[in-house]
């Protein structure tokens, strides 16, 4: 077999500047503005405000998840086929936003027009908003995981994206999450129309704004050059042709597991009626622990993330997963024996920043390590969808980011959304009609959910996560050779080569020239 390179000559990584680099991940801060929207307050609203019953407002955020397994095969395929004046990611990217900050204001501005009297009107406005608002959140969210694919392809940058990653969230969700308690004490509980009217207006204009800085960010990158093996004449993917590409794309398969295994860990161990338990009604001073426990949690968070970013760029991304997810595991194992040992009204087995004690000093060291490792490798996972489409263009020779990305989007974000009905589950099961807010008193049976969701569940999927990354092949020398195998054909099918012949004559790194093993 041929392994010359035919008088080509070997390409550059595809490196991007820093300010690219910090500008796109908050693509996915934009997003989270409305995740946590999503996740923590939508329930409390349509519970609250429009008097929806409990388990329909719970389970509606899962149902709406059932919904994106219609959309985001099709919302991948869309984005596949783009290629116009304004590139591939951006138009959806500015769509998405859009379309999210005009159902954000449908769901919590207009359907409260609607009458009491109207009430099947009101659930009927709620779902089809909700389902607008899936529609925009898929549009906007693909584009994270599938951009990352145009803007770096250095083993070295790509983590990179994490750290960013986690500075965009604080920005977005930290910013919401921050002012939220603010809000409710100034204006009653998380069910009062005057929350709400505060959160939303600034929730829309942060989001927009960050969506801003994300488009800069991919501007110059979002550019047919940059997309795949650069071949003109790429196939196009048919939606049946997902199944084949899990089965036969093993490290996106395994990632998939993961990454669900991540956010359903995050999403349980940090939703709003989960904390509300926790901080209020156990420990009983819900206003004095929240915020508290919350900065503390970010301050702990901070070495994490410069001790992942060097561990990806070390050992590669699955090494760092692994490692701090490892990490995470072993502290919450602490947090859970705390609160076993809790008594309610016993001052010495009792969180208390106000009167500090062995339990609150154990409880703090337990919780903000264990937070520290999960927060930073909670979205670990995306930049490895865009190694797992390198994979994909390396194995088929197809540069299907969406397709990628919307597969990993669809498990990611319907395991995500069992948390709201997981929760509501446990709220009816000890005989409460509405969702627990800072205030509600401690009620029989809460003492077992608390342990449930907030340690073992989280626990179970970072076992999970664990399990899923030891099989990961794309280790970080996996991908310097991948990396070095498309790079090869990428420059001999811009010299006319076809994208068939280039395929089978670069299969394997011993065939690839010295000069594009270096670049790798």
């Amino acid at each position: 077999m041929n392994n010359k390179n035919d008088g080509t000559k070997a390409s550059t990584l595809n490196r991007a500047k820093p300010y690219q680099l910090v500008l796109f991940p908050f693509n996915n801060g934009a997003t989270n503005v409305y995740y946590i929207l999503t996740i923590t307050y939508i329930a409390y609203y349509g519970n609250g405000v429009l008097g929806l019953t409990l388990m329909f407002a719970t389970t509606m955020v899962t149902a709406m998840r059932l919904f994106d397994a219609f959309t985001d095969p099709i919302i991948g395929a869309l984005i596949d086929k783009t290629n116009g004046r304004f590139g591939k990611f951006r138009p959806y990217m500015v769509l998405g936003n859009g379309i999210m900050a005009i159902s954000a204001f449908l769901m919590y501005f207009g359907t409260r027009l609607i009458p009491e009297s109207s009430m099947w009107l009101r659930y009927t406005a709620y779902v089809v908003v909700y389902a607008l608002y899936v529609i925009g959140y898929t549009f906007q969210t693909s584009c994270t995981r599938s951009g990352q694919t145009v803007l770096t392809n250095d083993p070295k940058q790509r983590p990179t994206f994490t750290i960013f990653n986690l500075i965009a969230s604080m920005l977005g969700m930290g910013v919401i999450q921050f002012l939220a308690p603010i809000f409710r004490a100034k204006y009653g509980d998380y069910t009062t129309e005057a929350f709400f009217d505060m959160l939303i207006p600034i929730a829309v204009v942060i989001s927009a704004f960050l969506t801003l800085l994300a488009v800069i960010g991919i501007w110059e990158k979002d550019q047919p050059e940059y997309f795949g093996l650069g071949d003109t004449e790429q196939p196009k993917v048919k939606i049946s042709e997902y199944i084949a590409i899990i089965k036969e794309n093993k490290p996106l398969s395994r990632l998939m597991v993961a990454g669900a295994g991540c956010k359903l860990a995050l999403a349980i161990a940090t939703n709003g009626t989960v904390l509300c338990m926790l901080y209020g009604s156990m420990m009983g001073d819900y206003d004095g622990l929240y915020l508290p426990m919350m900065i503390a949690g970010y301050i702990f968070s901070a070495p994490f993330f410069f001790l992942t970013l060097r561990t990806s760029q070390k050992h590669g991304q699955k090494a760092s997963l692994m490692r701090y997810v490892s990490v995470a595991l072993v502290m919450y194992v602490g947090v859970l024996a705390l609160l076993l040992f809790w008594k309610q009204g016993v001052p010495g087995v009792n969180l208390s920043l106000s009167n500090i004690n062995l339990y609150t000093v154990l409880f703090v060291l337990f919780f903000g390590v264990g937070y520290g490792a999960y927060y930073a490798t909670a979205d670990m996972p995306i930049p490895m969808v865009a190694d797992c489409s390198d994979y994909e263009t390396f194995r088929s020779g197809k540069y299907v980011p969406g397709v990628m990305g919307t597969l990993f989007s669809l498990v990611d974000k319907l395991v995500s959304s069992l948390s709201s009905t997981v929760v509501g589950l446990a709220v009816a099961a000890i005989g409460l009609s509405t969702l627990p807010g800072g205030d509600t008193p401690y009620a029989e049976g809460m003492k077992t959910i608390v342990l449930v969701l907030f340690c073992v569940i989280p626990m179970i999927a970072w076992a999970l996560t664990l399990w899923a990354m030891k099989g990961y092949s794309l280790t970080g020398e996996r991908m310097k050779e991948i990396q070095a195998i498309n790079a090869v054909r990428k420059d001999a099918i811009a010299k006319g080569m076809s994208t068939e012949e280039a395929m089978n004559t670069w299969k394997t790194i011993d065939q690839v020239p010295e000069e594009y093993k270096e670049i790798g």
